[in-house]
């Protein structure tokens, strides 16, 4: 078990009422090896989640353990090596180049120099050709388009070689192309590293297609936990985002297809 989250609350600091939890309550485990996706309608508190997980919020009760130790407990450099981050929007104030930006990811694993070696170089390389962005290295962050620029950060976050990432919607800004592709990548990175993901998404055809596991928040807290059979059904679509559908599951494959009705 790689995380447990345990009886999570969560207030945000101009809340005025003590008791007025944003999120109530919230635990569940995850497997190594696991992919998770995150349901739920906008203000749910879905990224408030993704930042305690990540140790960028501290709960108000409640622990997140992370490899059986509390994230609290971490030192920054230390969970870095273990943890990456990709929020939903990120800017770089300077002008860094696209190469800089991955080669950051490498940071957990230089030296006190902070001296990147061949083998740092050629992890870069990979997730560059991956995301299909080594054509883009030299050019500046900020010179490209918003989804190359989030591709980059993607492949920053790969590049640190976690043991579990977390993606809130990684694919904001991206065209289907590379929708698919970042969670092929994904998916490919479980089953040959072992590695864990927790990704919030909207694009519920992909997430039934790759996920293994689905948990969904509504109004901070959460209401349905199960693989994606269990949590794709009409019924359950229509009480997390309150819209009718159809769901169609493949007589081949068995694979799932989510269409949204008027």
């Amino acid at each position: 078990m790689i995380l447990n989250v345990q009886n999570l609350f969560y207030k945000y600091p101009n809340q005025k009422i003590r008791s007025d939890y944003f999120l109530s309550d919230i635990s569940f485990n995850l497997p190594k090896g696991s992919f998770l996706s995150i349901l739920g309608p906008n203000g749910s508190g879905k990224s408030t989640l993704l930042k305690l997980i990540a140790g960028l919020y501290k709960p108000d009760k409640g622990k997140v353990i992370l490899n059986d130790r509390e994230i609290s407990l971490f030192i920054k450099k230390e969970l870095a090596s273990v943890l990456s981050y990709v929020p939903q929007t990120i800017y770089s104030v300077f002008p860094y180049s696209v190469f800089e930006i991955v080669m950051m990811g490498r940071n957990p694993h230089l030296n006190m120099f902070g001296v990147e070696k061949k083998k740092d170089v050629e992890i870069v390389e990979e997730y560059l050709e991956l995301l299909e962005i080594s054509e883009l290295k030299s050019k500046g962050i900020n010179e490209i388009s918003g989804g190359e620029a989030q591709r980059a950060f993607i492949a920053r976050a790969l590049a640190q070689e976690p043991e579990l990432i977390i993606l809130d919607e990684p694919n904001a800004h991206l065209d289907i192309k590379h929708q698919i592709l970042i969670f092929e990548i994904l998916s490919e990175l479980i089953e040959k590293k072992n590695i864990s993901v927790i990704s919030v998404s909207h694009n519920l055809n992909l997430i039934a297609q790759f996920s293994d596991r689905i948990i969904a928040l509504k109004k901070g807290r959460l209401i349905l936990d199960g693989d994606r059979e269990a949590i794709f059904s009409s019924a359950n679509i229509n009480d997390i985002f309150d819209v009718k559908s159809v769901v169609k599951k493949d007589a081949e494959d068995g694979s799932l297809s989510i269409i949204i009705k008027k």
